[in-house]
Formats: structure tokens, sequence, C-alpha cells
């Protein structure tokens, strides 16, 4: 288990003060349900909060991009990920901004099973070095987003960057 906090004074008297660089408010949730079922998390954190799903954004592992690639995008479909369909079901909305994290895709033919890769370690150094940096660079486009924008993160980060 990891807790992530941010250190500062509360109250406005020290929003802009030189302490409170990182003084973005951010949430971070894990939902301790099987990822089909993380709409049922996602959406109990919504209403909690009362946040607008604009302010959302769904970390999770693509098939269709290549291991270590990264890509954010404000809205779409679930492009088969069965834990962002449920949360777009829960929601009632694909106006959910993502970062999706490329973990490749072996398949070349009809028969692969990709619940089983999916749930499959990354199983040699090659595979966890790039892990490693698309962690990094994940970071590094989260927080890009946090301050400066989707937009200006999705210029940067939404484009080939090589993690090997």
């Amino acid at each position: 288990m990891k807790i992530v906090v941010g250190l500062g004074n509360p109250g406005l008297k020290y929003e802009f003060s030189r302490g409170m660089i990182n003084n973005h408010k951010v949430i971070l949730v894990k939902p301790q349900t099987f990822m089909n079922l993380s709409g049922r998390a996602v959406s109990k954190v919504v209403s909690y909060y009362q946040i607008p799903h604009q302010d959302l954004l769904i970390v999770y592992d693509d098939l269709n991009l290549e291991l270590g690639q990264i890509r954010i995008r404000k809205k779409g479909s679930a492009g088969g990920h069965k834990g962002m369909e449920s949360i777009m079901q829960y929601l009632n909305s694909e106006d959910i901004p993502r970062l999706r994290i490329g973990i490749g895709n072996p398949s070349v033919n009809f028969n692969f099973d990709c619940v089983s890769y999916v749930l499959s370690n990354f199983n040699n150094n090659d595979e966890r070095d790039k892990i490693k940096k698309v962690i990094q660079l994940s970071t590094d486009a989260i927080k890009a987003i946090t301050e400066g924008g989707f937009e200006k993160a999705m210029r940067k980060y939404n484009r080939k960057l090589e993690v090997s």
C-alpha cells in the first residue's frame, strides 16, 4: 500500500505562498473491486465529492497500445476495456478523461486469450524496464494534466515516445 501526501498549510491565506507550490487538490482512488465492477466505486466517489466527469482521470492498461506508450483522451469509447465500460455505464457518459497505458498485444490470431495475457506478469527484464519508465512517464503526464490542463498535456504526451 502506498499513500501520497501533498504537504501544505490549510486556508486561503496560504494558497499562493511559496510553500504551497504543489497545492493542487488531487484525490487518488484505487477501487477495491474487480476491474469489471470499477464503475460502482468510481460513481460513489464522484457522487460523494460532487465532481463533474471532466475532473476525473481514469488510468488504465490498454492492449491496443505498444508496451510503454501512453495516450491521453478527454472522452471516447471504452475500446473494449471492461473497467472503462463499467465506469461509462455507471456514469452514463463517454465524456470521461483517461490516460491509457500500453501493455502491448502479442496477438497474431483470433485464438488469443487476452484475459490471461492481461493478468500475467511481465516476464523479462526488458518488459520490466519499460514498465518502470512508463510509470514515470505516466506520473509526469498526470502532473502536466493537473498543472497545465488536458490540451497542453495531450500535445506533449500523445506522440510516440521512446521508453526503451
